[in-house]
């Protein structure tokens, strides 16, 4: 009963994640640009008061840890941190980059290659902390993703713009 009740308590915090992740894509969709000024701003307040209701909500499993292991999570988180750090310096070589630490958390075989520091540093951590590593991992680059969509709908957006803006000055 003790680990059928960790595992509710840590898919209730998954949970979580995807509504704060479903709520902020609702907030940045590009559909949000095609509606009226009263409807966005109405949607907005809805999801800034569904942020904030679910953000009340906390929910906590701690995770049993040796030195060693509590070593290897900061470490691994660390390295994360860095490469989210230099995000909007370098959009392309941060995806790389982040690619290359989920493909060692991975046990399927990557599309690219593989960090393999971090990936001794992820193996000295607890079971758990490895998944939450590869969950965080899995949901930047899903976020950079759809960064990269909206950018390019954006640019797309603009290059419209410019030539029918060139075949109207002819």
């Amino acid at each position: 009963r003790v680990e059928a009740f960790r595992d509710a308590a840590s898919a209730m915090e998954q949970e979580k994640e995807i509504l704060l992740e479903m709520i902020h894509n609702i907030q940045n969709s590009q559909d949000m640009r095609h509606i009226s000024e009263g409807e966005k701003e109405e949607l907005n307040l809805t999801a800034n008061r569904l942020m904030g209701r679910t953000l009340t909500v906390e929910v906590s499993v701690e995770t049993i840890r040796n030195a060693q292991q509590q070593e290897s999570l900061l470490h691994a988180t660390k390295m994360i941190d860095e490469i989210v750090n230099k995000l909007l310096d370098d959009l392309e070589d941060a995806k790389i980059r982040l690619m290359s630490l989920y493909g060692a958390c991975t046990s399927d075989v990557p599309a690219g290659p593989i960090d393999q520091k971090f990936q001794s540093v992820v193996i000295g951590c607890a079971i758990e902390d490895q998944k939450k590593i590869k969950r965080r991992l899995e949901t930047l680059l899903r976020n950079l993703e759809n960064s990269e969509k909206s950018i390019t709908l954006l640019e797309h957006q603009k290059s419209s713009v410019r030539q029918s803006c060139n075949s109207k000055q002819d």
